[in-house]
C-alpha cells in the first residue's frame, strides 16, 4: 500500500510540474556579482523571456519602497530615460516609461498596469502587464507592443530574494544583436543597480 501511495504522489507531482517544465525551458546566460540571468524561448515570439534573480542584503520594506518611488526608480531601471505614475488605485497602478535605445533603434516607451499582491509568507508579487493602447503614441517613440512579467520579493536569509521575470514584444524592428544583448543586460543591470541602492547604508 505504501509503494502505491508513493507512485500516486510522484505521478501527481509530475502532472503538476509538467506544464511548468514545458513553459519554462530556462537556460543560464549570465552569473556574476551574485546575480543570475536565465533566458527562455517563447512560442510564437522572436524575442526571449528573461529572468534575473539575486539576494539583496536589505529588508523587503526598503526594496519595496524603492520600487514604489516610480519617478526615482528610473535611476536603477536599465536604460530608463524617464518614468511617471499615471494612476493609482489600491493595489493597482499604471506607469508610463520612456527608454533610451542604441542607435539606430528608435527609442521605446511603454505603459504598464502593475498589480501588487502580498503572500502569507511575507512575499510581495507585482504582476506587470503592458497596455500599449492606454495612451496615444508619443512622437519620436515606438510603443512597446507587449509586456508580460512580474517582480517577486521574498524575505530570505535576513535579506530579500528578488526575482524579475519579463517577456516583451518591443514593437517596430529591432536588430537581433540588440535584442539578444537587451534580454541579458536589462535584468542584470536593473538588479545590480537596485541591489546597490538598497544595500546602501
Amino acid at each position: 500500500m505504501g509503494s502505491f501511495k508513493q507512485v500516486a504522489l510522484v505521478l501527481g507531482l509530475s502532472a503538476v510540474l509538467a506544464p511548468l517544465a514545458q513553459a519554462e525551458d530556462w537556460k543560464q546566460a549570465k552569473n556574476e556579482e551574485g546575480i543570475t540571468v536565465d533566458l527562455s524561448e517563447v512560442a510564437g515570439s522572436d524575442y526571449k523571456a528573461y529572468r534575473g534573480v539575486t539576494l539583496i542584503k536589505a529588508p523587503l520594506a526598503k526594496v519595496r519602497a524603492l520600487q514604489e518611488d516610480v519617478v526615482g526608480a528610473c535611476a536603477w531601471i536599465h536604460e530608463c530615460k524617464s518614468q511617471k505614475l499615471l494612476k493609482s488605485e489600491g493595489d493597482q497602478s499604471w506607469t508610463y516609461t520612456q527608454f533610451n535605445t542604441p542607435w539606430p533603434v528608435t527609442p521605446r516607451d511603454s505603459i504598464l498596469h502593475v498589480t501588487t499582491t502580498e503572500g502569507a509568507d511575507g512575499s510581495l508579487t507585482r504582476k506587470l502587464e503592458g497596455l500599449p493602447k492606454y495612451l496615444p503614441e508619443e512622437k519620436g517613440f515606438v510603443r512597446v507592443a507587449k509586456v508580460d512579467g512580474f517582480w517577486k520579493l521574498t524575505p530570505k536569509d535576513g535579506g530579500t530574494e528578488v526575482i524579475y521575470q519579463v517577456h516583451t514584444e518591443p514593437g517596430g524592428s529591432v536588430p537581433s544583436v540588440v535584442a539578444n544583448k537587451f534580454v541579458v543586460d536589462a535584468p542584470f543591470n536593473t538588479l545590480k543597480a537596485l541591489k546597490a541602492k538598497a544595500e546602501k547604508p
